[in-house]
């Protein structure tokens, strides 16, 4: 296929200092579109993914933002037009967690991951798609997890929240494509990203990767270019749908054999 696949795209990307997010707009960049890039707390990180976008012909706007906030978020997304000439394009990425066991969590940290994991997706979605309902539509892809799926003990708020985000957009799926808008769910699987560090050492990082059936961790440049084809006219088709990108983790990889093993 010749040409930009986001050409004329407008995007803003919550949470994209670094990690996931990061990933998706350098990718989305790659490909033509023009991007908002939203931290909390890492300016410095942001200036320089914002400096890659503009190094590739890109316009590039960098917003600070609290996704746990209403009011912040709903205004993020109105700057985020501004600074752009417009919004058609957005991904929900910001994200938190604590790994604690249920019965003895702080209750603070589970608030807070529920507060930006869940309705920090939820503000964000409802803001960018009235947004895109009065001003001709658009495309978006809520970021999620396979921990909506599987339960991963010590991260049971982190796990409600992505079950919840996923059926959040399939419902929005629902309702707003009658507006031109198009919702759709990405599961990335274990991503080399900063905030792994928080949970594993170098270490377990890399005997963790290649415990998997691919034998590594995934790249956020992977899960952009997925990112991609769901905003793109190429996934047209795709309408509440999740495309999962994981290396294998709800497979049983751990059933692997070494080749010539029983």
């Amino acid at each position: 296929m010749s040409g930009l696949r986001l050409e004329g795209k407008k995007l803003l990307v919550t949470g994209s200092s670094k990690g996931i997010g990061a990933g998706c707009i350098l990718a989305a960049a790659k490909d033509g579109a023009d991007c908002a890039i939203n931290y909390r707390g890492d300016k410095e990180s942001a200036e320089k993914v914002a400096d890659e976008v503009r190094s590739l012909g890109r316009k590039a706007v960098v917003l600070q933002a609290d996704a746990s906030d209403q009011a912040q978020v709903e205004e993020l997304v109105a700057k985020a037009a501004e600074g752009l000439g417009g919004l058609n394009a957005f991904v929900s990425n910001a994200a938190f967690s604590d790994r604690e066991p249920f019965l003895d969590a702080d209750m603070a940290g589970v608030k807070k991951t529920i507060d930006i994991s869940m309705w920090g997706a939820f503000y964000a979605l409802r803001a960018a798609g009235r947004h895109m309902r009065d001003n001709g539509g658009g495309t978006c892809v809520v970021i999620s997890s396979p921990h909506a799926e599987i339960a991963f003990p010590t991260a049971i708020a982190y796990n409600m929240a992505k079950a919840a985000i996923d059926h959040m957009a399939r419902t929005a799926a629902v309702e707003c494509y009658k507006y031109g808008i198009r919702i759709n769910i990405c599961h990335p699987g274990w991503i080399d990203t900063p905030g792994e560090r928080k949970f594993f050492t170098e270490e377990q990082l890399k005997e963790g990767g290649e415990s998997l059936l691919v034998g590594r961790l995934g790249q956020p440049s992977e899960v952009g270019d997925a990112v991609v084809y769901l905003l793109s006219e190429e996934s047209r088709y795709m309408i509440g749908s999740t495309l999962t990108i994981d290396g294998g983790v709800k497979l049983p990889f751990w059933s692997k054999r070494e080749e010539g093993g029983q």
